[in-house]
């Protein structure tokens, strides 16, 4: 993105360049046109699913005849959607990446950095590409049991995705405006390359020290240089097999098969859809007009309608980003007129997007119900409390600080206007309800729910709210895919990394550490919450939850820890982390949805965390919270 924000500039390029830029105008228009190619069958993709995945649901509950073939012909068409929407991601700048110090950076230094990053994203994408062809080759011999066809027409997938990528890689460095910084870039990356390739002999001596070499060194550079972290993980696994092991590499591609078409994770394209449709449709701002309705007129009321609203709709949406996005611009306006200070606001923002992590239907539940084997409905079940508590403590801080706000000019809303703004409201906040409904009852898989979700949100946009905009409908679909890719394309080489600390050993070494911890299951949790507040600032929930979940959930079970427990206190712990300034990367989009600036919030914020480190310990040292409702029902 600081790359063609640089490129469109005036005087992007020096004078006499007429000729050049004439060539970098032809490329622009190469890489719009191949953008649309991509985007439209994109979009057709997340429809297709929807359709699918609800005809399912339809068959099997409503007419009691399942289709066989609807969940391969998903699943199929899914390792389709993940690297279309990853290729889209990347011709948009959109792979999630820490620019905590990039941003500290001067312009041309920023630029530089943008130019490293995508080179050697090309870098990975060049070294991939021969392995996924062999593997989609391999995938010829073998046949789909429903469909009965080969799985190569799935697999392929992969091939032409890295293509893509590396396609819009090669066309963002050719329409780059000064060929001297383009060029500083591809050497750099092609001289740290070079030094790992002759340092081979020496690394195949160490042993297991490569994995902290390529683990934490190399994925920690890359990481902190701004480098897309799904690339950031995929060289390091990479460079760690092809330079240490005798391992074939067109294995490492198959890991990333399998991390990114697990058909739990088709919930997550479904379940952002969701969230801009709840957008779209106006129900989250009924959400919000009802609880302002109710609050508004105590003191600090907006703060606790702020605390409500996003507990509410994140038990819709799924989506920290489309959580914040739905509530903020409805509510921040009159919060800031009522002399809420920005600062103040955004960090409560922030901070309600990390109370709400485990509210179902959280991708972060998703994902560590498809890498740990967790049952997800139980995670579903066990994440409602741990929210509330969080919910609870910080409202507790709302209090204190805005005891004394006057509320002189504040008009209460009377009975009717209650009544009438909670009769509107009510189709949207019986939404999450319907969602967990659908799972624990067994009409609907974690998966297919979303389905039943988006069609609710459709009905009640046309036929209660009516206000529908189908103009803004393609672009949603393909923002879908796009945000989806570029969470699929992290699991995928997360997968990968993995499964290369499992093979060389640490998976046992870590667990025997672990679970000789003196002090049992209260030092591994104490343990846990440290290391994924860190690990929560620096690679965000998924990433993290995928690299380390199927390493730690074992041991936690181990050490007598429910799983279900033990989940809520990493997601909480994570969450924490994301929304925490320096690092975390929640953070800064909350201010930019916000439209504050991140210097104002840093000392507002501080309160925040420290009630939500409060409600975590509460949450850690009551285990009933998590799973007394597990108990009850199976009860």
């Amino acid at each position: 993105m600081q790359v063609a924000e640089l490129d469109s500039g005036p005087g992007a390029a020096p004078a006499g360049a007429g000729t050049r830029l004439s060539g970098h105008g032809s490329v622009a228009k190469l890489e719009r046109a191949v953008g649309a190619v991509v985007e439209i069958p994109a979009a057709l993709l997340v429809v297709a699913e929807i359709v699918i995945l609800f005809v399912g649901v339809v068959a099997r509950y409503g007419l009691r005849s399942p289709l066989v073939w609807s969940d391969e012909l998903a699943s199929i068409l899914f390792l389709w959607l993940a690297m279309l929407g990853s290729a889209i991601a990347f011709r948009r700048g959109e792979h999630m990446r820490m620019t905590a110090l990039v941003a500290r950076a001067s312009v041309s230094q920023r630029a530089f950095l943008d130019l490293v990053g995508t080179c050697a994203a090309l870098g990975f994408l060049l070294l991939v590409a021969w392995p996924s062809y062999e593997y989609a080759y391999e995938e010829s011999y073998i046949t789909t049991p429903a469909l009965q066809i080969a799985n190569s027409f799935r697999a392929a997938a992969l091939p032409i995705g890295i293509a893509l990528m590396a396609l819009f890689a090669v066309l963002r460095l050719w329409r780059e405006a000064r060929p001297g910084l383009v060029l500083g870039a591809i050497l750099t990356v092609a001289l740290v390359m070079a030094g790992f390739w002759f340092a081979q002999p020496f690394l195949r001596q160490l042993g297991n020290l490569n994995l902290i070499i390529f683990f934490v060194g190399l994925v920690g550079a890359c990481v902190f240089a701004g480098i897309p972290i799904a690339f950031a993980f995929g060289l390091s696994i990479f460079g760690y097999l092809l330079l240490t092991t005798h391992t074939p590499l067109m294995v490492l591609v198959g890991r990333m098969d399998e991390g990114m078409s697990h058909i739990i994770l088709l919930s997550v394209p479904l379940f952002v859809f969701l969230g801009l449709l709840i957008e779209m449709t106006g129900m989250a701002r009924a959400m919000v007009a009802f609880l302002a309705s109710l609050l508004g007129h105590v003191r600090g009321g907006l703060h606790y309608v702020l605390l409500g609203a996003m507990y509410l709709v994140s038990g819709i949406s799924g989506s920290k980003a489309a959580d914040m996005a739905a509530v903020a611009p409805v509510l921040f306006p009159e919060m800031k007129a009522r002399g809420a200070k920005p600062g103040d606001l955004v960090a409560l923002l922030s901070a309600s997007g990390a109370q709400t992590e485990t509210i179902p239907p959280s991708l972060v539940l998703i994902t560590i119900g498809s890498v740990t084997g967790v049952s997800i409905s139980a995670l579903f079940t066990g994440g409602l409390l741990p929210g509330l508590v969080l919910a609870l403590t910080l409202a507790a801080l709302v209090w204190w600080r805005y005891r004394g706000e006057d509320l002189g000019h504040v008009k209460r809303a009377g009975a009717g206007e209650i009544g009438k703004t909670f009769i509107i409201a009510l189709p949207a906040i019986a939404l999450p309800f319907v969602i967990r409904a659908a799972v624990v009852e067994g009409v609907a898989t974690a998966t297919e729910v979303s389905t039943i979700g988006i069609v609710y949100a459709v009905l009640a946009g046309l036929v209660l709210y009516r206000h529908f905009a189908w103009r803004r409908l393609v672009p949603m679909l393909v923002d879908t895919a796009c945000l989806s890719g570029a969470i699929l394309l992290i699991i995928g080489t997360a997968t990968g990394m993995a499964w290369g600390l499992t093979q060389s050993g640490f998976s046992r070494t870590l667990a025997a550490t672990m679970a000789g911890l003196p002090g049992g299951g209260a030092t591994f949790i104490a343990v846990s919450i440290v290391a994924f507040i860190v690990l929560g600032s620096v690679l965000e929930g998924i990433p993290a939850i995928v690299l380390f979940g199927p390493l730690l959930f074992p041991i936690a079970r181990t050490v007598g820890v429910h799983e279900v427990h033990y989940a809520m206190i990493v997601i909480l712990a994570m969450g924490i982390g994301l929304f925490a300034p320096p690092f975390g990367v929640g953070y800064y989009a909350a201010c930019a949805i916000g439209r504050v600036d991140p210097a104002e919030g840093m000392r507002p914020i501080l309160g925040y965390l420290l009630a939500l480190f409060i409600g975590l310990l509460v949450v850690a040292a009551v285990p009933w919270i998590s799973i007394g409702f597990l108990r009850g029902a199976a009860g």
